[in-house]
């Protein structure tokens, strides 16, 4: 059976060049910059700089943030008056951060005005409003998130996961970016210059752009253009700078072409990251000339016309792309007066009429998360590729709780005691090096720690070459340091640092740069459930044969942020953070328990059955799995206990069932401690009699391990 393609049939976009497809084509071909001075909130850092900003007024929704409302209005008119999608997949990296920097400058203290904070929170916005039943992934890969987004969604229909699903990026100018952008002196107060010789840095936009896909093995009517493959790289080389010969552009670039099935003198047009920074023009042009030697192809960035809308870049420029596709031209290169001669290829500089077949889009973003997409005009030909779910062989593992590592853990689990708590510091960064960690925030160094006992229980030489990170809430360390700094000065100076530190993204760029990991580098974040959104995205990306993953799920208990955010944090009253660690592999060839999603939707009206029928039954449940660990966040308590019930008494399993927060405490991530502590009872064949009564003989038999509440989730631990 031949795997399905993925066709573009459905587009929104909203952004500086317009707030519909049709405005944004007429920008394109006009090629002139919609930048304009920044009017969203005011300046006080210097001269009033210039903005990606959309220059119409944004009609808000009954208090929602805007970057929930940009992608609404990008979504409802990608899928129109057509069926929900299967699934959603949104990149961000700004989230509700737009209203949440507000209330904390108001020093608004009821959690109930952060319920949208969440970057999680967009995509799951966007799911309800359109009637989607399946899930709602959230990736932040700083600004390649968009395109990202789009590779994951390929890959749902590629497997079967899905068979039409609504991915793209969205992010909202926000004080968090655009000034940590400006104290990182990365901002041309002439606006961004793409490729020019005088370039002097980049321009914050913001914007929403949301492709709605299509599974099929023939073109269906109106299809826009066809996603043809994707490329994921990580340059493992800088938090902030790209490798200075695009090494990981170049990884990007020729694994989107075999993905796709293409060479590159295939390629009439690639849309350029181009920022119009002097460090990544100059990469990315000497990446493009490595792949493409003398036969560069027409190129571009858009850049110079919208500014950077960072997470929604990547989407953004893909639905560009689309339209070049699709309407027959080359988008110019605004803002490029002088062509940069080093940097061996002149772009295009105004609107151009021509036929394309084939295109790519670059994207590449903080911490070296580096994505290339290959698009095409929709052509009825058989299909001969085939794709298959990755099955993942655990490695190592490792943990951290309030009560230390995987060792001290089980310990004080087996003594019958809770773990839950702050991790303490000088415990965390026990196994790593002072001097390369000091300037690592909280949430950073746990998920260094974490990878690195991974590695270490795994006892292979062998490094991990992907890395898998989910993290419900990013490191708030950073990110309430840089707002307050910046409030304290008048909103005139904070740290550059602070900012690196705050994208979501950054502790799995440090796990790249530690064991120079170039593969795949995705991180996702959705609350309670980023853990299983990792695992999906490991389960969907990885790369055979390219050697371990590191998939990871960690979080940071922060004394005002965390309480403000998590309800369930808000709800038992103390903090606990921590994560968990898995070194995964897809060989076929390993032995070794397996690790399996089996199920991940929004609860819903008949979410309880259908996670019942994934796992096969009674009789199935019964016969592969000795235990359940189930995870009942402490603000959807009552609501998960009578799912729970109901489960029970629809399997009648007869076997221990252990409310796992109840041990380990209220974080997002406790669902990754409960992994790797279920892969470890495995392991070793039993569960301790503190957790279970008598103790627990597994038989050979598997853990299940449930989350409910608003989002239902089945992760399947087999011997």
């Amino acid at each position: 059976m031949s795997t399905p393609r993925a066709f573009i049939i459905g587009l929104g976009l909203v952004g500086p060049a317009g707030v519909n497809v049709a405005d944004t084509i007429c920008s394109l071909r006009a090629g002139k910059t919609c930048i304009s001075p920044l009017t969203l909130f005011p300046f006080a850092a210097g001269e009033q700089p210039l903005a990606g900003q959309i220059g119409c007024a944004v009609p808000m929704e009954n208090g929602l943030p805007r970057t929930h409302v940009l992608a609404l209005i990008a979504a409802r008119e990608a899928v129109g008056d057509g069926e929900p999608p299967d699934a959603v997949v949104i990149g961000t990296t700004t989230g509700g951060i737009p209203l949440t920097e507000e209330l904390i400058k108001q020093q608004v203290r009821d959690p109930s005005a952060y319920a949208l904070h969440g970057t999680g929170t967009v995509a799951e916005l966007v799911a309800r409003s359109l009637g989607c039943r399946g899930p709602a992934l959230t990736v932040s890969t700083a600004c390649s998130s968009g395109a990202v987004a789009l590779k994951a969604a390929l890959e749902l229909i590629r497997t079967g996961r899905a068979r039409r699903v609504l991915a793209g990026g969205v992010d909202a100018l926000s004080r968090l970016t655009f000034y940590g952008f400006y104290f990182l002196q990365l901002i041309d107060p002439q606006g961004a210059r793409p490729f020019d010789k005088n370039r002097l840095g980049m321009t914050v936009g913001e914007g929403a752009g949301l492709l709605l896909l299509e599974a099929g093995d023939v073109p269906p009517p109106g299809a826009i253009a066809e996603l043809l493959g994707g490329g994921l790289s990580c340059d493992a080389y800088h938090a902030t700078k790209p490798h200075p010969e695009g090494t990981g552009a170049i990884l990007a670039m020729q694994a989107a072409l075999t993905d796709a099935g293409l060479e590159p003198g295939t390629i009439g047009y690639i849309n350029l990251h181009g920022t119009g920074t002097r460090d990544n023009d100059a990469a990315e042009a000497g990446a493009v000339r490595a792949v493409f030697g003398d036969h560069v192809p027409p190129v571009s960035s858009t850049k110079g016309l919208t500014g950077h809308p960072l997470a929604a870049a990547g989407a953004m420029e893909a639905g560009f792309t689309c339209l070049a596709i699709r309407h027959g031209f080359i988008p110019p290169n605004v803002g490029c007066g002088e062509p940069d001669p080093e940097l061996g290829f002149v772009p295009v500089l105004e609107p151009k009429d021509t036929r394309l077949d084939i295109a790519l889009s670059n994207s590449f973003g903080f911490g070296g998360n580096n994505a290339a997409l290959a698009l095409g005009r929709p052509r009825p030909k058989p299909c001969d590729f085939t794709k298959t779910p990755c099955r993942l062989v655990i490695q190592g593992l490792a943990c951290l709780t309030g009560a230390g590592h995987m060792a001290e853990t089980l310990h004080t689990i087996s003594e019958g005691l809770p773990c839950a708590g702050k991790a303490q510091l000088d415990l965390v960064a026990r196994d790593l090096p002072a001097r390369q960690v000091r300037r690592l925030g909280r949430l950073s160094q746990i998920a260094l720690a974490l990878a690195v006992a991974a590695h270490q229980n795994a006892a292979i030489a062998q490094s991990p070459t992907a890395v898998f990170f989910g993290t419900g809430w990013g490191s708030l360390s950073e990110t309430y340091d840089f707002l307050i700094k910046l409030y304290e000065s008048g909103e005139k100076f904070s740290s550059p640092t602070d900012f690196v530190g705050s994208v979501h993204n950054a502790p799995a760029g440090q796990i790249a740069l530690w064991f120079k990991a170039q593969g795949v580098n995705v991180t996702a974040t959705g609350g309670d459930f980023s853990f299983e959104q990792a695992l999906l995205m490991a389960t969907l990306c990885s790369e055979r044969g390219r050697g371990p993953a590191l998939l990871i799920g960690a979080d940071e208990g922060h004394a005002v942020l965390t309480p403000l955010f998590d309800p369930s944090a808000a709800h038992v009253g103390h903090l606990a953070d921590g994560g968990g660690a898995l070194l995964v592999s897809s060989d076929p060839g390993l032995q070794g328990p397996i690790l399996n999603l089996a199920f991940l939707e929004p609860a819903g009206a008949d979410g309880l059955e259908r996670l019942f029928q994934s796992l096969g039954g009674p009789d199935a449940l019964m016969a592969r799995f000795g235990a359940i660990l189930v995870g009942m966040p402490a603000a959807q308590r009552d609501t998960a206990t009578v799912q729970l019930e109901h489960l029970l008494a629809r399997s009648r399993f007869p076997g221990p069932v252990v409310d796992y927060r109840h041990h380990l405490g209220e974080f997002a991530s406790a669902g990754a401690v409960a992994a790797a502590l279920g892969v470890e009872f495995v392991r070793q064949g039993a569960l301790p009699a503190a957790l279970t009564g008598p103790e627990t003989l597994l038989q050979g038999r598997g853990i299940l391990l449930l989350g409910f509440g608003a989002t239902l989730s089945a992760i399947e631990i087999l011997a």
